[in-house]
Order: structure tokens, then C-alpha cells, then sequence
């Protein structure tokens, strides 16, 4: 049966020719039947352009990525390619619908009108159940109807879209902060008299996880052993390979190894796992002794840890006899160097990203050690310690870069103070929260 709409006039259709153009694609069952483009107001600015498909063999050839809507008749007789998708068993209403399932198949980004008669309205809503963005009664269709139904159905299937794809979108993200936030350490110091904190900030926008990897374990002889690390580069497989090789260091610690057998075999790990030659990763350890008064340290590539006695400005421990970065030299070696620390003492350890912010007025110059060792004693004689002074010193950080930084940023303090009682967020009591990463 042909559908009746009136024909829009030459003088219309010049009128809208600058105007948007929808191609709506018509599946309806008789072939002779005619189909013309309805006469629109000037203020619609829409001029509608037809395809005629008289099967759905024939709209499959017509249905292009420029069709905007498909009006298709219910009415349509069911084919060969309804029947086989369908395995041929279907009845009634069901029946009926295989044509519109078959079209919503073919067409999963395309919004579809649905024609019926006037008095199947119980076939209509099911159509729209199915997944039709509206349906239209034949006995009652005219221009202007039938154009409003293009334009909203085109609208609305837009809006599906794109609902869709913001939902797909947020559960991805909320997915990968879930995986991300899971992968951070949780600190393992059950039993020891250290206070921990840590910060961190990946580099990458929105992320949550960076090249940058830290974690601390306390092994049954009582030694407490820190680690920290930075995978060159920034992106996500980056952040995954620093994932690796902080599991790698913890299962490793707690089997036994330490100082350069550690090292040997860790980087026996980023070979493996890198994507090519070019990757190496820099890392500090430091395993503490059980009576807290003296430390192992080994450097491989990475900046040396900054030392404060209670009463004593902050220095940097020894760095000269670090080895290459990890992944550097086959057969390197990293020597293991003893350290006094004393009774009372604070043991920060961080990623270059902390002291690679730029200085002064004109951006040229790096806040490098020394600049971070003057404004780390700053903060100290001011009274700050423990996530107060990590906190202040990431946010002086951003405040001399002029803004955020672009590579990742992790620091973490270790702290032992005989003099005072332990508090929240110490020994047994560490709260894993307290290495949780820096919102932006």
C-alpha cells in the first residue's frame, strides 16, 4: 500500500536546498506504490531525500552510512533472511516483528520508524519495545506528521547514542580507576615502630596509576624494606610494567633476596616483560635494620633518598656508588651501601618528577636536589612531618612549575621517633589510605 504524503512543492524544496538534508530509506510492500517528500513550513529548514526498497535484500544494498531514518512497513512480507535468523519457528506478533528485528540488526546506528495499521496498536508498542524510535498509523499518516516523526526519530536515536556511549564511557572509567586504585600498594609493616606515608600523582591526565611504583614490607626477622621506582615514559603500558616490577620486588623481598641479588633478578623481570631494548626503569632500596639505627642502600640510576635526623637539617645520603638504571647493562651489578641513620630520624624517598618541576619567573631553570633539600628543611622547621609536609611539599612543587606537572610524582616518608608515642597511621595500624594517590 503506498504511503500518502503529499508531494513538496519546487518552491520548497529550493528554499530548503541550503538547508539540512535527511535521507530517510523506505521499506514498504508495494511495488507500485509511490512515495513523495511532504511540503515543509519554511522555518523547518529539513528537506527529506527518499530510497525506495521494495525488500530487505534491497535495503541492505541502498542502507549507506547518509541514511538518517528507515521508515519500514510491518507489513513487509517475512524473506529468506528473517526466516534464518529467526530459525523459521516464530508466531503471531512475533512473526511480524522479524522484518524490524532484521533492520535493527543491520542498522544498529540508523533511528527506525515503524509503520502499522490504525488498528494494531498492540503490534506498534511491541515495535517500539523491540527498538524503534517511534511508530506511525497508515490510515492516519500525513506530511507534516510523517516529517515531525523523521526529525524527532533521527533526534532521538541521536540522543540514544550518545546516552550510550557516555554510560559506556563512565563504566569504563569507573573499571579502570577500580583496577587502577586496586594496583597502588598497601604497606606491609605489621609489627615495626615506623610511621608511613606516602603521595602520589601520575602525569597522565585522569589516570590514577603512573610509571612511578613504590611499596614497603616488613619480613618476619623484623627488617623493613622500601622501595621506589620510575619506568621511563608516561603511558599506560608504563604504568603496567611498574605494576610488574613492584609485585616482582615484594615477592622477591619476602623469599629472601636483597640488595644487588634483588636487583640481578629484577631486572631478569624488565627484561622480559618490556615491549623493546629501549625501556629501563630507575629504583632506590633501602632495607632497614630491626633496631631501626642503621640501613642497606642500593641506587640504580635513581636519585638517593633524603635523610633528617630529628635536631639536623636534611641531607641527601650517599650516591656515588649507585649503579646503571635497570635494563641499562646485561650484566651490571649494585652494590649495597650500609647507612647509620641513628634513634630518631625521617627517611624520604621520591621520583625525579618531584625535583624536575621548573623554577623562577621564566620557566629555564630546574628545582633539581638542592632546591628540594632547601625547601624539604623549610617545611621541617616549620613544624611539619609525617602526610602534612608530603602534601606541602607536592603542592610547592606545583606551585614553582607554575601548575601541574607533567611527569609522575611519588614520595614517601618513613619516619622513627622513640620520643613520642605511636599514632594513627603507624606500625600495625598503617592506614592504606595514607598511599592513596592525589586527586586533581
Amino acid at each position: 500500500m503506498p504511503v500518502p504524503v503529499p508531494q513538496q512543492d519546487a518552491g520548497a524544496a529550493a528554499e530548503a536546498s541550503h538547508d539540512a538534508v535527511l535521507t530517510l530509506l523506505v521499506i514498504e510492500d508495494d511495488p507500485a506504490g509511490t512515495f513523495t517528500v511532504p511540503e515543509l513550513p519554511a522555518a523547518a529548514g529539513t528537506r527529506v531525500r527518499i530510497r525506495t526498497a521494495r525488500n530487505l535484500t534491497e535495503a541492505g544494498r541502498l542502507l549507506t552510512d547518509d541514511v538518517d531514518c528507515i521508515l519500514l512497513d510491518l507489513a513487509l512480507p517475512t524473506g529468506s533472511e528473517t526466516r534464518a535468523a529467526r530459525g523459521g519457528g516464530a508466531t503471531g506478533a512475533d512473526h511480524r516483528l522479524a522484518p524490524l528485528e532484521h533492520v535493527l540488526r543491520i542498522a544498529p546506528r540508523h533511528a527506525v520508524l515503524a509503520l502499522t495499521a490504525q488498528n494494531d496498536t498492540e503490534l506498534a508498542a511491541a515495535a517500539v519495545r523491540v527498538g524503534a524510535q517511534d511508530y506511525l498509523c497508515r490510515d492516519e499518516l500525513d506530511g507534516r506528521l510523517l516529517s515531525r516523526a523523521i526529525r524527532y526519530a533521527v533526534e532521538r536515536k541521536r540522543a540514544d547514542v550518545a546516552q550510550r556511549r557516555l554510560t559506556e564511557s563512565t563504566l569504563r572509567a569507573q573499571e579502570n580507576a577500580r583496577l587502577e586504585r586496586g594496583l597502588l600498594p598497601t604497606p606491609l609493616l605489621e609489627g615495626s615502630d615506623l610511621r608511613f606515608a606516602a603521595r602520589y600523582r601520575p602525569g597522565r591526565s585522569r589516570a590514577l596509576l603512573g610509571g612511578d611504583f613504590y611499596d614497603t614490607v616488613r619480613t618476619p626477622d623484623g627488617t623493613v624494606h622500601v622501595m621506589i621506582g620510575d619506568v621511563c615514559g608516561h603511558g599506560p603500558d608504563e604504568a603496567a610494567l611498574g605494576v610488574e616490577l613492584r609485585i616482582a620486588w615484594r615477592a622477591l623481598t619476602l623469599a629472601g633476596l636483597c640488595g644487588d641479588e634483588l636487583l640481578v633478578t629484577l631486572q631478569q623481570v624488565l627484561e622480559h616483560e618490556r615491549e623493546s631494548e629501549e625501556i629501563f626503569a630507575t629504583l632506590c632500596t633501602v632495607d632497614i635494620a630491626p633496631d631501626g639505627e642503621s640501613a642497606g642502600l642500593c641506587l640504580a640510576g635513581h636519585p638517593a633518598p633524603l635523610l633528617a635526623r630529628h635536631g639536623q637539617a636534611a641531607r641527601l645520603l650517599p650516591y656515588e656508588d649507585g649503579g646503571p638504571a635497570l635494563g641499562l647493562l646485561p650484566h651490571a651489578r649494585w652494590p649495597r651501601r650500609q647507612v647509620e641513620l641513628g634513634s630518631g630520624w625521617s627517611l624520604m624517598l621520591y621520583t625525579d618528577g618531584l625535583i624536575e618541576g621548573r623554577v623562577g619567573r621564566d620557566g629555564s631553570r630546574r628545582l633539581g636536589q638542592d632546591g628540594m633539600v632547601e625547601m624539604i628543611n623549610r617545611q621541617l622547621a616549620d613544624g611539619l612531618t609525617g602526610e602534612s609536609l608530603l602534601e606541602a611539599a607536592v603542592a610547592q612543587v606545583r606551585e614553582l612549575n607554575g601548575g601541574e606537572l607533567t611527569d609522575d610524582v611519588a614520595v614517601l616518608l618513613l619516619d622513627r621517633d622513640l620520643d613520642r608515642d605511636l599514632g594513627p597511621g603507624s606500625g600495625p595500624d598503617t592506614d592504606p589510605a595514607a598511599a592513596t594517590p592525589i586527586t586533581r
